[in-house]
């Protein structure tokens, strides 16, 4: 049975499941059946052994309609927590689907992550076609919204970023889905509903791709940083409030994003990912 811990980064449920020393095992369609037990979660990081010298462990991430992500801040905060119970230090180098990605424990609960650079690139969200990626000409879909056209990012995921008067008046469920969606987003996105309220503070509610309303997102976080930075709406560094938490976001001098915020064990156990069954741990 691997070892698993139930946790939550700022609200965003997460499942460790522990796959090292053993042959990989656990798929989309595991993770999309476990996701509506008691196990519920939005991702699902996977710990593998690294293939590359230096790193701790090779992270694969699922969401709950089984799909692949390519990122998430708030599970590597948690991983990054787990490994720390398990005997690894306050630096833990993950490889999250081929991308290099560090954690640093900064306090029992709090941890640091390094979430690499963002990118504006349309081929590299990507986008379907070639287009002003702080300005994405969305079509007649913005029509009767009131929104205005969003900044598209890549944070090792798709993400749109709206910037909105009222981040609480948005219909977040009939929203998310439409965009995350739109044709001009192959691989879908994460979509964001960003309310500024000053140069280092802003409210976010998020649609996940493939896991919908969540309590916090922390690519999202990041890349709406980075867009309302480029857009000149705010400094490089913000405080991010969620509805589960507040995550502190940094765009470093060397480009990259950090993000710095909370996680909570749950609880813990072992787990039979064939049928499901939970033992203690």
């Amino acid at each position: 049975m691997l070892p698993f811990a139930k946790m939550n980064g700022a609200g965003n449920s997460i499942l460790v499941v522990d796959e090292r020393g053993r042959t990989p095992a656990l798929t989309g369609p595991m993770a999309r059946a476990l996701c509506h037990g008691p196990l519920a979660f939005e991702q699902m990081m996977v710990l593998s052994d690294p293939a590359s010298p230096g790193v701790d462990a090779a992270v694969r991430i699922f969401n709950t309609d089984g799909s692949r992500a390519g990122a998430c801040g708030n599970g590597t905060r948690c991983v990054g927590w787990f490994m720390a119970e398990t005997g690894a230090g306050p630096d833990v180098s993950l490889d999250v689907d081929g991308t290099a990605v560090s954690c640093h424990r900064d306090g029992p609960l709090a941890f640091t992550v390094d979430m690499g650079a963002p990118h504006f690139g349309w081929r590299d969200i990507p986008l379907r076609e070639a287009a002003d990626t702080l300005q994405v000409d969305l079509g007649d879909a913005l029509d009767g919204t009131g929104l205005q056209a969003p900044a598209a990012v890549s944070m090792g995921n798709p993400h749109l970023v709206f910037f909105v008067v009222d981040a609480a008046a948005i219909d977040l469920p009939a929203l998310g889905p439409r965009f995350e969606r739109h044709p001009m987003l192959p691989d879908r996105a994460n979509v964001s509903f960003a309310e500024v309220r000053g140069q280092d503070e802003i409210v976010l509610r998020v649609w996940e791709r493939g896991a919908g309303a969540t309590l916090a997102c922390g690519s999202a976080a990041c890349a709406t940083l980075a867009a309302a930075a480029l857009r000149g709406l705010t400094r490089r560094t913000a405080q991010v409030h969620l509805p589960g938490g507040v995550l502190r976001i940094a765009w470093r001098a060397d480009g990259h994003i950090v993000m710095t915020g909370p996680v909570a064990l749950e609880h813990r156990g072992r787990l039979d990912p064939a049928t499901g069954a939970i033992a203690p741990w």
